[in-house]
């Protein structure tokens, strides 16, 4: 979600910025024109939302982005109000040696840098991809509470010096049986077989949580098939249905970048830079942005490397033969993937190979 833009319009009349809380929240109304503003303290629900827009009639809302401000953008959107949700991990906006910080110096500091135009601002998607988002971050989740249940399993098998296949040979249909085998209802268990009831109990919940991935697949195979955009990004060699969705529910509208570099900088996939005077310094990747794009690409970065096509002639060209260099070498091509698929995105395209071999804008 996050774009560092910094806003270049003129400044609105009256700017409403509201400081968002769990419970409360602190609204400050500026007037530009004067440099008055005053503070209302608020609930924070929609109907409490609403009515405050509608009694202030703002030309601009400024938020924070937060976990709940997308319903408050929606408000702002349906009351035609024009609205800036501001980066709050961007360097502008970040707090440093004061003496005082609180939610109306946060709100007065929000309205006053939306009216200098120097708000680093990031994009808030329509209700419909928000919810694609979350069900896609929801599926790995639950990938990442089977991962947990399987490194117990082993746990558990290495504290009884059991030893078990390694990698995906652990967890094939006949190996779940081997485990079954091994455990018992915990209720059935004597003093020196708890472990086995523990199995038990962790069986339970790799099937449960196996059959609620298999669920989210399913809908978000259904909502795939009907994309256009995602199948069209599956064309490139490598790319399935869960890093297509991914992008295109990340970048959501490709038109608010212009460039391959502008993409990269938002998934965190260029390097930090210091620069001072003769010297200029390139480190690692900032890794700023969306972590679960920046992670998905990298992986199928890694599986393009091994199989022939563009991703390993890249990959190889990248790496100049050095084994040191591979890690760099995929990074690399998981920022050649991304600015791929946005361009695919940006002009509707299908993948075509030769046009991937230019140079990318940057």
């Amino acid at each position: 979600m996050m774009d560092d833009t910094i806003s270049s319009e003129s400044p609105a009349t009256t700017i409403l910025a509201l400081d968002l809380g769990k419970f409360k929240s602190v609204a400050c109304v500026y007037e530009p024109v004067s440099g008055t503003h005053r503070f209302q303290t608020i609930a924070t629900s929609p109907s409490a939302v609403h009515d405050l827009l509608v009694e202030a009639a703002p030309q601009r809302l400024v938020i924070e982005a937060c976990s709940i401000a997308g319903w408050v953008a929606d408000i702002a959107r349906t009351l035609s109000i024009d609205l800036q949700v501001a980066n709050v991990t961007a360097e502008a906006w970040k707090w440093q040696r004061v003496k005082r910080k609180t939610d109306r110096d946060d709100a007065l500091k929000l309205a006053k840098l939306s009216m200098m135009n120097q708000l680093p601002m990031v994009h808030i998607p329509e209700p419909a991809v928000r919810q694609q988002r979350a069900l896609i971050k929801y599926r790995h989740a639950l990938i990442d509470r089977r991962t947990g249940i399987k490194n117990t399993i082993r746990s558990l098998l290495d504290s009884q010096g059991l030893s078990w296949p390694a990698r995906s040979r652990g967890w094939t249909i006949a190996a779940i049986k081997e485990l079954s085998k091994l455990s018992r209802p915990l209720a059935e268990c004597d003093a020196l077989n708890l472990w086995r009831g523990e199995l038990h109990l962790e069986l339970r919940m790799l099937e449960q949580v196996s059959a609620l991935i298999a669920e989210a697949d399913r809908k978000l195979n259904a909502l795939s098939a009907k994309d256009t955009r995602v199948l069209k990004l599956k064309t490139i060699p490598g790319v399935g249905d869960r890093l297509a969705e991914l992008v295109v529910s990340t970048i959501d509208d490709a038109h608010r970048f212009s460039n391959g570099r502008q993409v990269s900088a938002y998934a965190g996939l260029v390097p930090k830079q210091y620069q001072s005077g003769t010297m200029d310094r390139r480190g690692r990747i900032t890794g700023q942005g969306p972590g679960l794009l920046r992670r998905m690409l990298v992986q199928v970065a890694w599986g393009m490397q091994r199989r022939q096509g563009r991703g390993k002639a890249v990959f190889e060209q990248l790496c100049h033969g050095s084994q040191t260099r591979r890690k760099q070498a995929v990074v690399a091509l998981a920022r050649k993937i991304l600015i791929w698929c946005w361009a695919m995105l940006r002009d509707g395209s299908v993948w075509d190979p030769n046009r991937a071999s230019q140079p990318s804008s940057a």
